[in-house]
């Protein structure tokens, strides 16, 4: 699998024909939005989006191992002042290919700075849908659990008779909780909203998003030494968190510019970390390096 821990350089539709099957772990990517990066993807218009994405996404289901993921960053665009319907159209049409919509993740961006139109306010969130192919597919939730939060000092304190035990929702939705399985624990699994600031220097891209992100996804479906697939590398972002958390990367994209832009930030995150592990080690008698 000469393709491990490369970028490379085409239309990843393309380029993933060469690829064996059920080869890659993870998919993570953010593609251009609709009429956006038209000077590197062409700014694919909105009512074309579909057929344009598909027979990626069919590429991307051939390689993805059964028990993968695959995170795709999207969000829909407003034309003639309503929202269009090219997202929602796209998953239908994935859902054909195979694929099961199986989460939706929402991105709130902590940093969006103030703003206001005639019709609507400030979008301060972006989703990460979640497909995979089978309905078991490898999650480590215990990799993304969070401290138990302010929340627990006083309602843990004061459990009610129904804290006790599993209460069931009183409207009927199926939904239950027994709140004191949380008594004592230090930490607890996150919702489905992510809560992180955007990237602060863009890295010369245009649509860079930031490191903790792809950080995320990864920790939360992968383990180390696994690969993780981003189809529209640019920077290189998903490739660096990959790196850092010990997992291989296949990096793909359309600009050759944009390839070479992600391999000089890998040279230089894999540098960093060699330099790091180097200092971590220990000299044995004979002047040898030992890990410390």
């Amino acid at each position: 699998m000469d393709f491990v821990n490369q970028v490379i350089q085409g239309d990843c539709e393309t380029v993933l024909e060469n690829f064996p099957d059920n080869s890659v772990d993870l998919i993570f990517t953010s593609p251009p939005y609709a009429d956006q990066r038209k000077n590197t993807y062409g700014g694919i218009k909105p009512d074309d989006y579909v057929d344009w994405f598909l027979p990626k996404t069919k590429e991307f289901f051939r390689v993805l191992k059964p028990t993968g993921t695959f995170i795709l960053n999207i969000k829909e665009r407003v034309v003639n002042g309503e929202r269009h319907t090219y997202v929602i159209e796209l998953i239908l049409k994935m859902k054909e290919q195979g694929w099961l919509w199986t989460e939706e993740f929402m991105w709130h961006k902590r940093n969006s700075y103030p703003g206001k139109w005639p019709n609507r306010f400030r979008d301060s969130w972006e989703r990460l849908i979640q497909f995979n192919k089978h309905k078991k597919f490898n999650m480590y939730q215990e990799a993304v659990m969070i401290p138990v939060g302010d929340w627990a000092q006083d309602r843990l304190a004061n459990l009610s008779d129904t804290d006790k035990i599993r209460d069931e929702s009183k409207v009927g939705s199926g939904f239950g909780k027994n709140i004191s399985n949380w008594v004592g624990r230090k930490k607890v699994y996150p919702s489905n909203v992510i809560h992180m600031a955007t990237e602060c220097n863009n890295k010369n891209h245009s649509a860079a998003f930031p490191l903790n992100l792809p950080t995320w996804f990864i920790k939360l479906f992968t383990k180390p030494g696994d690969i993780v697939l981003d189809p529209f590398i640019g920077s290189g972002t998903t490739a660096v968190a990959a790196i850092e958390l010990d997992r291989k990367f296949v990096g793909i994209d359309v600009s050759e510019e944009y390839c070479q832009l992600s391999r000089e930030r890998l040279s230089g995150v894999q540098l960093q970390l060699l330099t790091i592990n180097s200092k971590k080690g220990t000299y044995n008698n004979n002047g040898n390096t030992q890990s410390g």
